[in-house]
């Protein structure tokens, strides 16, 4: 029997992490027929079914947990075997973050990251919602609160600050604003799509004031920042997006929310090379913009 190649375990890997083959097939770059193919391929050559087609997607079959087990081995392998080739950490580095805190903090600084490890391919991945490490979608995610179960190390990274922002064309345009409840007197807020938040955390404007409901809704928390700077509302942001706009003034400043940033990492592969070497510099990185995040 011919043995199979490595990027048919891959593929395997793929989708066996994202549940489903057209989004296994986006992760890795390749189209869904040929994720296809090589499934088809594998399960050949090895004389077994390893998923089964589901309504939700591909559900491991008791042959494909089996192979996980080993394949997840294999990776960890050829992970340390390209690490200890010289030269510093090799490979694929998979970061999950959120939109703001990638887009604002970790993006502008991750040039000093990979110039110092140029064997990497770093994916930076800031969507809405996270990949998760326990499921290995992720090598690191910086996550909104700490997972309360599943085989990973978490440990808080930061808190940070959250107040409410508007723009002085919007502000002179309405009614002042002295205290929270008065943001219910015909002011137009900015916020998230209720039924398409990722996390409970980011409900912030019942925390200013009960019964406050956006009016003008994003999903992003960029096209929030620029609804906001072109006097769509005013809205709560990250102190660390708000104040680094100079277009935007503080609402109530007083009004502050807090909440945190948790690092979480796979016990399996926490200890590989270029899981420690991002893990140490983006610790570095937000040690330095302590400031942003949390104003005084």
């Amino acid at each position: 029997m011919q043995a199979p190649d490595w990027s048919d375990f891959q593929t395997f890997l793929a989708i066996a992490r994202a549940g489903q083959l057209a989004r296994a097939a986006q992760a890795i770059g390749v189209d869904a027929t040929t994720m296809g193919r090589r499934l088809r391929r594998l399960e050949t050559r090895i004389g077994a079914t390893l998923f089964e087609q589901t309504r939700e997607g591909q559900v491991l079959t008791e042959a494909g947990e089996a192979m996980l087990v080993e394949v997840e081995a294999m990776e960890r392998a050829a992970s340390r075997i390209a690490e200890h080739g010289g030269g510093g950490p090799a490979g694929l580095l998979r970061v999950s973050l959120s939109e703001g805190f990638a887009s604002w903090i970790v993006a502008p600084a991750l040039g000093s990251f990979t110039a110092a490890h140029p064997r990497l391919v770093i994916d930076l991945v800031a969507n809405s919602g996270f990949l998760s490490p326990s499921k290995r979608e992720a090598d690191l995610a910086v996550t909104l609160s700490r997972p309360r179960a599943g085989p990973v190390i978490a440990g808080k990274l930061s808190d940070y600050h959250l107040r409410l922002y508007a723009c002085p064309d919007y502000l002179s345009g309405h009614a002042p604003l002295r205290r929270p409840s008065d943001l219910a007197k015909g002011h137009a807020l900015v916020g998230y799509v209720p039924d398409l938040l990722y996390a409970p955390e980011l409900r912030y404007l019942a925390e200013i004031e009960p019964g406050l409901a956006a009016t003008v809704r994003s999903s992003s928390i960029n096209a929030q920042h620029r609804l906001i700077a072109a006097g769509a509302g005013i809205g709560v942001l990250p102190c660390f997006i708000g104040d680094a706009d100079p277009s935007l003034v503080p609402v109530l400043p007083e009004r502050r929310i807090t909440r945190s940033f948790w690092l979480v990492m796979h016990k399996d592969t926490h200890a590989l090379a270029r899981v420690q070497a991002f893990k140490t510099w983006l610790t570095g990185l937000v040690e330095r913009e302590r400031g942003r995040l949390l104003p005084h």
